[in-house]
């Protein structure tokens, strides 16, 4: 495989596209490595977007633990919606997505007592071993259908509340619901988001009685639960004066939970497709309409995540391109400073068979020292260690595709539902060998992009919501797909098809 081939791009829908005529939708879309503003429009039966500010994003490790800079991110959020303001004057709603489990605690004011706390922290050990003292884990699944993972939000509070600041705190925030809460004054959070919590029942999908009294929490802490389509607020005063928005335009719940809204926009045309939602982390799965709470399902680890239109988000998260991008910030501060393009078309020359890891396993969660963990883990298994950066790169990838098969596999059989291709959504989409590395480990047609698909069913549904379209969630996705240019992978096969 060529070079070009490994760095070609899905493209995004509609980049570059003529100024609208007709009103504006914007995306805060928020990941663990960077945010985006995009503004976004429907014009020809077709979605275009422009990206109008980009920026970094990082937990920060302070003498209390690692944080968000949240406050940062508010910051960065006003500066694109000057932007936007500047660059588009219809603008009419704002959607906020980011990743999901996070919070942040406001006192009885409505102020935000500290950073909050990253996911990756590792504060939680002691939290999970209480929580699981007063409820069994089976028990646990069979109410909120999620995934464990030592992070979930249930475990965040219980490490919470041995905190002087727990005493404080009257309100809990999901973090797109706090950044809402700062535009708007309002609170509120949506189901996909909720659902990330282990606090919700995923049957009434409402917050569950018997596990908010479990570890301590009252039900008026948390905000009230809307559906994705929802107006939550109107735009501030104080936010039209520092953006310079026009003084009507609202903050809409969309699919908050930044998964909820790339699956929202997987381009799928057709029935019997998995997804692949592929960035810092690796969400893979399959789109239901009930969750499935057995035991076999508890036993596999997969979760039951809300999605937009009431859908069930089916899926297992595994380990992603954190692997890889951690080693790549390791090899720069130890001075080496790699071309990632370069790196990936090195990797792509090796041959199969080598080394891998288990992608989701906890050792490989908190950041640093990324390539001696992974080496670790191979000497550990008995398995070839890394020693270039290629192979290192190579490792990661192999072991990514294998993860994806074997889940999609397991989802396949838990859930009855038949696999005829895979769509890989995100950052992941843009890298060409993990793409076809996926479709061998799959044998299954991958078809990769959009590489925005996060800020695309976040401006759908706004969209939706105020009339700009209109249709299923089955609509939303034909009109991603025709906006498109996608890349298709297919097993046994060294290149791509590009249509």
């Amino acid at each position: 495989m060529g070079e070009d081939s490994v760095l070609r791009r899905a493209q995004d829908p509609g980049e570059g596209a003529q100024d609208p005529a007709g009103p504006v939708f914007a995306a805060v879309d928020i990941g663990a490595s960077g945010g985006r503003v995009i503004a976004g429009w429907l014009a020809d039966g077709k979605i275009n977007t422009e990206v109008v500010h980009r920026f970094g994003n990082g937990p920060q490790q302070t003498d209390r633990g690692l944080r968000w800079d949240i406050r940062g991110l508010y910051d960065e959020v006003i500066a694109g919606l000057r932007l936007l303001a500047e660059r588009f004057p219809a603008v009419v709603s704002i959607g906020i997505d980011t990743w999901a489990v996070d919070y942040g605690l406001l006192d009885a004011d409505g102020e935000l007592i500290e950073d909050p706390h990253c996911y990756r922290d590792p504060r939680t050990g002691d939290a999970v071993r209480s929580v699981h003292d007063r409820i069994d884990p089976a028990e646990l699944y069979q109410i909120t259908g999620l995934q464990y993972l030592s992070f979930n939000t249930i475990y965040q509070l219980v490490a919470e509340q041995d905190c002087p600041e727990w005493r404080r705190a009257a309100k809990i925030v999901m973090l797109p619901d706090l950044l809402g809460y700062w535009l708007t004054g309002d609170l509120g959070t949506d189901v996909t988001n909720a659902s990330s919590t282990a606090l919700l029942d995923a049957s009434t999908r409402d917050w569950s009685p018997r596990l908010l009294q479990l570890i301590g929490i009252d039900a008026d802490m948390l905000p009230p639960i809307q559906p994705a389509g929802t107006v939550r607020g109107r735009i501030s005063p104080e936010v039209i004066k520092q953006t310079g928005l026009p003084d009507d335009v609202v903050l809409t719940s969309i699919g908050s939970h930044d998964t909820a809204s790339a699956v929202a926009a997987v381009p799928a045309t057709e029935p019997g497709f998995a997804y692949i939602s592929s960035g810092t982390w690796s969400l893979v799965g399959l789109e239901i309409a009930e969750p499935i709470l057995t035991e076999d399902s508890r036993r596999a680890n997969f979760t039951n995540e809300g999605g937009v239109d009431g859908r069930i988000r089916y899926l297992r998260n595994e380990g992603g391109l954190w692997l890889l991008q951690e080693s790549l910030r390791q090899w720069k501060l130890d001075g080496v400073d790699h071309d990632l393009g370069r790196l990936l078309a090195a990797a792509a020359e090796l041959p199969a068979g080598g080394p891998t890891v288990d992608v989701g396993a906890e050792e490989f969660i908190a950041p640093g020292g990324m390539p001696e963990r992974i080496a670790a883990a191979c000497r550990r298994d008995g398995q070839p260690v890394p020693t270039t950066a290629a192979e290192f790169t190579r490792c990661v990838l192999d072991s990514l595709a294998l993860a994806y098969g074997r889940t999609l596999v397991e989802a396949a059989s838990l859930s009855g539902q038949e696999i005829e291709r895979v769509h890989v959504v995100g950052g992941g989409s843009q890298n060409a060998l993990l793409c076809r590395l996926t479709a061998e480990a799959t044998g299954r047609e991958v078809i990769a992009g959009p590489v925005e698909a996060t800020a695309l069913g976040n401006l759908l549904v706004q969209a939706r919501t105020h009339g700009a379209i209109s249709g299923a969630l089955e609509d939303l996705r034909a009109l991603v797909a025709a906006s498109s240019e996608l890349t298709t992978y297919s097993p046994q096969r060294q290149d791509a098809d590009t249509r």
